[in-house]
């Protein structure tokens, strides 16, 4: 007999040789209907395999990430089959199951496909799921898998085993197909009901362009028809708010060639939707006790070797600036932190006089892969909300208390109100990724955790995820289309104070090392602004909103009575504008749906008469006629609703 553990602690014996799909059946028979793969004692299993030693066991579903992740690499299976069978001959490469889906790499030879390609392609894997065909893991020696591959001329494959050991090689078969395989699949193909091509694309191998270009295969699949059809549905509403698209119509920032890839140009709205969000944050910093400092965008790379950003970004990141003197360097900021450790040591400060609180929204540059590069997602320019706290280790755990509230007043006042709270951790495997003590680790992880536990945070602990310097704590938001993001970061580092020497006199007289808080509710201005932008369809909280409402006249000799309502809205600090074009009000308005402008207001012969103005509210409703104090009281009231007092 063997002991499984389940997740809930739980402990049950079982004959050697169950499978973690007849442990299924023990606990429910409609759980063992939806189990699609398991991981037993951290290592991932199929549902089918023998288990013949003590361990813990999680079974997995559709409803699971990891289940999710065996599915799409099954999938990838019954692609690589449909593709070998409509195209002899090809070589096949690698199938991992990727955030949505999966992809195969693919070397077609002299053969190529398109899109027209696809529906053939899909048709042919669906033919093959139906066949019901268990996936069977078997072990292979080397020797017979570099043989397996060579008769088939796959020089990709051989590669890939030439760099295994001997005796950790598997195959995984289905049907007439084979392929070299790790293992976490589900049991058998059947389950896949629907399978989508989503788009092909050129990859090197092992991501080298010296290396062969390879075909590389985007796929999806579900175990349900519906699920595929509300999927497509949810991409067709993306594509609707690309913030790429949405911003060049509500004519928020731009793009040139002659500026350079990755640097945004932000037009005349857009700067002030940003000025608008930087004050909205500098208002709540300056009540939690913030000072505002500014900083260069260029320092000397001594400044971040000393730091430790060159060693992390200074091989991939724009090449140091030399000046007339002999080997003087200089860096673009790839981080605020260090010169903010800077400012710490300007002057010698007492434990009286901590903690110190400085903020900037810095502007700092790294050289992102042109390939990479996305819209205001990934920049090679971006302007951080970026913030170091300098306090005692008595007062740390204050200090990430009261920064987790501010983090949640900025997501709270922007409609942000989904999302769980991520601890990163260092990967204890890989120490070399990380810089700093050991012990020093633990009190900063020790930290992040207790302050997550007392504000009673939904929290998941993500180890290997930590900055080089330090955990954190990141805010996983879901947006209105069910997507994650991470918005806001809050970072405990014992490092840097080393590494710059920082010190405080304490209360003994002597000298100490302060601990150092990083945190940006936003993250960068760039990223939260397109996060926004596609969480709202463009459709911005009323406060934030670049122009909150559109006077229409009805004809040109009501004009002057608009410019009369234009006064007087903006001595209610409310942003509106006049469309005088000689056009239909019927086509303003219109055009102001497509604007996203939240009030339209016309203005004929009957509001002047009455002093009032007609009120259309973005979406088509009518509000009716009212006077320009309701509609600033209106205003106001849906302003205060959203936007809170920090």
């Amino acid at each position: 007999m063997i002991k499984i553990t389940l997740p809930d602690g739980s402990v049950k014996e079982y004959e050697k040789g169950i499978t973690p799909l007849d442990v299924a059946k023990s606990i429910s028979e409609g759980l063992a209907r939806n189990v699609i793969s398991a991981k037993f004692n951290d290592t991932m299993v199929e549902a089918v395999t023998a288990l013949n030693e003590d361990g813990k066991l999680v079974l997995y579903t559709w409803s699971d990430t990891e289940g999710k992740k065996a599915f799409w690499h099954s999938s990838s299976h019954i692609i690589a089959q449909a593709l070998e069978e409509l195209y002899p001959g090809i070589k096949l490469t690698i199938g991992p199951a990727i955030e949505n889906g999966f992809y195969y790499d693919v070397d077609f030879g002299e053969q190529s496909i398109s899109e027209k390609d696809f529906p053939a392609i899909e048709q042919k894997a669906l033919e093959i799921a139906r066949g019901k065909h268990d996936f069977n893991m078997r072990s292979v020696s080397k020797k017979d898998a570099l043989q397996f591959y060579k008769d088939q001329s796959n020089e990709y494959k051989v590669e890939l085993i030439e760099n295994l050991e001997d005796g950790s090689i598997t195959f995984c078969d289905h049907d007439t197909f084979t392929d070299l395989c790790r293992g976490g699949h589900i049991p058998n193909t059947g389950i896949v009901k629907a399978i989508k091509i989503m788009s092909v694309a050129g990859a090197y191998w092992r991501g080298d362009e010296n290396k062969t270009q390879l075909t590389r295969v985007y796929g999806i699949s579900f175990p349900k028809q519906k699920e595929l059809t509300e999927y497509l549905e949810l991409l067709e509403e993306a594509k609707k708010r690309d913030h790429r698209k949405l911003g060049k119509e509500l004519e928020l920032f731009t793009f040139s060639k002659k500026v350079g890839q990755g640097l945004p140009l932000w037009l005349p709205k857009g700067a002030a939707l940003r000025e608008r969000l930087e004050n909205f944050l500098k208002k709540a910093q300056k009540k939690a006790g913030y000072e505002m400092v500014i900083t260069p965008h260029i320092g000397q790379k001594e400044l971040y070797i000393t730091s430790g950003h060159y060693d992390k970004y200074g091989a991939d990141s724009f090449q140091p600036i030399h000046t007339p003197k002999e080997d003087e360097e200089f860096l673009l900021k790839p981080m605020n932190c260090p010169h903010h450790c800077e400012i710490f040591n300007s002057k010698p400060l007492s434990y009286r006089e901590l903690p110190k609180r400085f903020a900037e929204f810095g502007t700092v540059y790294r050289y992102e892969q042109s390939g990479e590069l996305h819209g205001l997602t990934r920049v090679r320019g971006f302007t951080q909300d970026d913030a170091h706290i300098f306090c005692t280790p008595d007062q740390l755990h204050q200090e990430f208390i009261d920064v987790i509230d501010l983090s949640l007043y900025v997501l709270g006042s922007l409609g942000f109100e989904n999302f769980t709270a991520q601890v990163s951790l260092r990967d204890p495997e890989k120490p070399e990724k990380y810089i700093g003590s050991i012990e020093n680790w633990d009190k900063a992880e020790k930290a992040i955790i207790n302050a997550a536990e007392e504000k009673n945070l939904d929290y998941v602990i993500e180890k290997g995820e930590a900055a080089f310097y330090g955990p954190k704590l990141d805010f996983m938001v879901k947006d209105a289309l069910g997507r994650n993001w991470q918005l806001g970061t809050i970072q405990v580092d014992y490092n840097l104070p080393e590494r710059f020497e920082l010190t405080y006199k304490g209360s003994d007289n002597e000298l100490h090392r302060p601990v150092m808080i990083h945190r940006a509710p936003f993250g960068s201005m760039e990223r939260f602004v397109a996060l926004l932008l596609e969480h709202t369809g463009g459709n911005f909280p009323l406060w934030l909103t670049p122009d909150q409402a559109i006077i229409l006249p009805v004809s040109e000799k009501h004009e002057k009575y608009a410019e009369k309502v234009l006064n007087s809205l903006e001595n209610d600090e409310i942003r509106a504008l006049i469309d005088v074009r000689n056009e239909t009000v019927g086509k303003k308005i219109r055009e102001a749906e497509m604007n996203k402008i939240p009030f339209m207001l016309i203005v004929g012969e009957n509001e002047e008469e009455q002093n009032t103005i007609s009120v259309r509210k973005h979406g088509g409703e009518d509000l009716g006629m009212l006077s320009l104090k309701e509609f600033a009281n209106l205003v106001e009231k849906e302003i205060s609703s959203t936007l809170k007092s920090f």
